[in-house]
């Protein structure tokens, strides 16, 4: 006889073994997908994808797991009946989402979303897009999961054992309390700091690997309540009227051929390694060199008068998962959501990395934290990245930040991995120290307690390792062939309290520097207008690479581009031209700020902006 206080870890397990039979039937069905994966590729896929099934299994055992607790309490509630019809109905929905997907992926290819819901409304275009699905097969494989799903009842969970008579009511409802309780674990993914998301199964280079990790219901769940979460932003103007101003600032957007670029070279090889520095919350209110406070950032204001710097550039979000993609892949932000959520969309967007990755670059991205937050991993993996350096890959005694490994410690690891890094090669670090709470490993430089002064430390901070590893870097032989590139990942609003919308807000430094940089380009200030989104395309032309794939990214160092930067925040807009900054809140749907003497075709092309990259958002 099976103990009544093993039926609900038991339910539990049944889920979960079901859910690995479906990825199994997913792998079945994709065969000739599945064919090109190794061994240890399709097991990785198993493996990895666990979590994902704990977390929709423990969110399908909620409501029995509470059930149970009442049925402990009172004797003649109908348990047994209503967990056998509950897991009835809830099997036969998630075998027909499951059956569904292994169709859908393969026309689509992507795992089952949202996307499915939008044809509601028009029947016709859902069988037309079913029309070419093998019918018959889908309802064999439909029914045979059904039958081996009620097998599997049977043999994992059986019926439930009455209640001993002499083990109290009250004791049995505290234990089916506590096992309700613990599905928090599995639901959340486990213990860490970030829920579980997509990214947390994502390991491999190869995108059906990390599709098959994928939970479908789970999957579909997740998009539901993203898109539940999204605004959509009511068109300004006509379609053709948005696309026509777009095109005199990003014509690729739209589909107009791009002026010819005639821009100077500034590198002294064609084929420099890369050292792409994302430096946390670097706002340029801090740095000297570009106007802001002295002596906060001296080894990085002393490497500007080494480099070229750019001292007008504007974040395209206001944060770091935003900042990622448009440095990464030369992408606008979103007013009401981030791509970054949705890696079928993600998928589609350009990246650095795939582009040097195709001349033979080879590739590693560091962060002292985890790389699961905000979906970074999946995004990242995605891009084509070879090797991740993250929080886990240090040692328990190097995490000496609430968020990871500070600074000083990624640092170390990234220039005592640089010498065996095959060139030329494409390194991506991410910086976190000075992300809130500021806390730092180092005695304050400045006085005072307050977060202002805490930021300003944490930043100090950060500059200092960052300038104990410059001075290690340059004697090493690979940093004469490198190239630096140093950029903020989004600004802040303190020194100064900004307000959320302003532009001070947004302002943040760029650095090209290194060995690989020209001597007669060292020194140059660049102070054109420019976005966060233009370091793709800069970096590219630099390289003689095509960039004709980063339709929203601009050549910093090209002679004619229109003085323009357009950036995002919660439901709202700026625009910036040399006239001053105007910005706009799409919730009331009106002005919020405006510098005088700033036109109202500004303002235009900011709704045009917003327009057309939403449009383009959308469509991905």
């Amino acid at each position: 006889m099976k103990n009544r206080f093993a039926f609900q870890p038991r339910y539990f397990f049944f889920w979960l073994v079901f859910f690995e039979l479906c990825r199994g039937l997913f792998l079945g069905y994709q065969y000739k997908a599945t064919a090109q994966l190794s061994v240890a590729e399709v097991l990785g896929s198993m493996g990895h994808g666990l979590r994902l099934d704990a977390s929709a299994a423990a969110y399908v055992c909620l409501i029995p797991f509470l059930l149970f607790v009442i049925g402990s309490l009172l004797p003649r509630f109908q348990l047994q009946r209503l967990i056998t019809g509950y897991s009835a109905v809830i099997g036969i929905v998630l075998a027909v989402l499951v059956t569904a997907d292994l169709e859908l992926y393969r026309v689509w290819g992507f795992r089952l979303d949202d996307t499915p819901i939008q044809y509601l409304n028009s029947p016709q275009e859902m069988a037309a897009s079913a029309g070419s699905a093998p019918i018959g097969l889908l309802l064999v494989l439909l029914l045979g999961l059904l039958g081996a799903g009620t097998y599997l009842y049977k043999v994992v969970i059986g019926r439930l054992v009455p209640l001993p008579a002499w083990f109290g009511r009250g004791r049995a409802a505290l234990a089916s309390l506590l096992y309700a309780a613990l599905l928090v674990v599995p639901l959340r993914g486990g213990t860490q700091q970030i829920p579980v998301n997509q990214s947390d199964v994502y390991f491999s280079s190869i995108a059906f690997a990390n599709h098959a990790a994928l939970n479908a219901p789970w999957n579909m769940i997740s998009a539901l309540v993203l898109r539940a979460a999204e605004q959509p932003i009511k068109p300004f103007m006509p379609d053709s009227t948005a696309r026509r101003l777009v095109a005199g600032l990003y014509p690729l957007a739209v589909g107009t051929p791009a002026p010819p670029d005639s821009s100077a070279l500034v590198l002294s090889e064609p084929r420099p390694n890369v050292l792409f520095i994302i430096l946390e919350s670097f706002t340029s209110k801090f740095v000297g060199s570009v106007g802001g406070e002295k002596g906060v950032t001296p080894n990085l204001d002393s490497l500007a008068r080494t480099g070229i710097l750019f001292n007008n550039i504007f974040a395209a979000g206001d944060r770091s998962q935003k900042g990622l993609v448009s440095l990464l892949s030369g992408y606008p932000n979103q007013p009401t959501t981030s791509i970054i959520k949705f890696p079928r969309k993600t998928e589609r967007l350009p990246h650095l990395c795939q582009s040097l990755a195709s001349v033979g670059y080879s590739s590693h991205y560091y962060y002292g934290g985890e790389l699961a937050f905000a979906n970074m991993r999946s995004y990242l993996q995605a891009g084509g990245y070879q090797k991740f350096t993250e929080r886990n890959d240090f040692a328990a005694a190097d995490q000496n930040s609430k968020w990871g490994a500070h600074d000083g410690v990624l640092f170390d690891r990234i220039l005592g991995d640089l010498s065996k890094q095959p060139q030329p090669f494409f390194v991506t670090a991410f910086t976190l120290s000075s992300h809130e709470p500021f806390e730092v490993p180092m005695k304050p430089h400045f006085s005072g307690t307050s977060e202002v002064e805490q930021f300003r430390n944490s930043v100090y901070y950060t500059d200092y390792t960052l300038g104990k590893f410059l001075r290690e870097a340059k004697k090493q032989p690979w940093y004469a062939h490198t190239l630096l590139v140093l950029v903020a990942d989004h600004g802040h609003q303190q020194p100064g309290n900004s307000a959320n919308q302003s532009p001070n807000k947004f302002q943040i430094p760029l650095l090209l520097a290194g060995g690989a940089l020209r001597p007669e380009a060292r020194g140059r200030v660049i102070s054109a207008l420019g976005s966060q989104t233009d370091v793709a395309a800069t970096l590219l032309h630099q390289l003689q690479l095509p960039a004709q794939h980063f339709v929203w990214s601009r050549n910093l160092l090209a002679q004619h581009n229109p003085p323009f930067v357009y950036y995002c925040f919660n439901n709202g807009f700026g625009a910036v031209s040399p006239q001053g900054t105007i910005t706009f809140d799409n919730v009331g749907s009106h002005i919020m700020d405006r510098d005088p003497g700033t036109p109202n075709s500004q303002l235009k092309l900011g709704q045009a902006m917003e327009q057309v990259s939403m449009e383009d958002f959308a469509r991905k």
